[in-house]
């Protein structure tokens, strides 16, 4: 069985990546040269928040950050449809 502290370590090193990923996907939607690569930026941006929200949920022992990050990857996937609807409006 791993430790529970080297776990914690795990957990500290994968959210300074999501970090930083956070950063670059930030730097892409205001930037963006595209409507679509800032939809894209904010669509990577909300499922890798709802993935950090688990990972803290599991660092602090608590399930009520799992409901968030499950009502956070659901507003995206609805995101994710009206956006393409919009699209698929406009192409016509």
């Amino acid at each position: 069985m791993i430790p529970q502290s080297l776990v914690d370590i795990y957990l500290m090193i994968i959210s300074s990546v999501f970090l930083l990923a956070f950063t670059l996907y930030t730097i892409r939607v205001f930037k963006g040269p595209t409507i679509p690569d800032m939809v894209i930026a904010i669509d990577c941006l909300s499922f890798d928040l709802a993935v950090f929200l688990g990972l803290l949920s599991v660092l602090y022992r608590t399930p009520f950050l799992i409901t968030g990050a499950l009502l956070l990857a659901l507003w995206a996937f609805l995101f994710d449809l009206f956006i393409a609807k919009y699209i698929l409006k406009k192409l016509r």
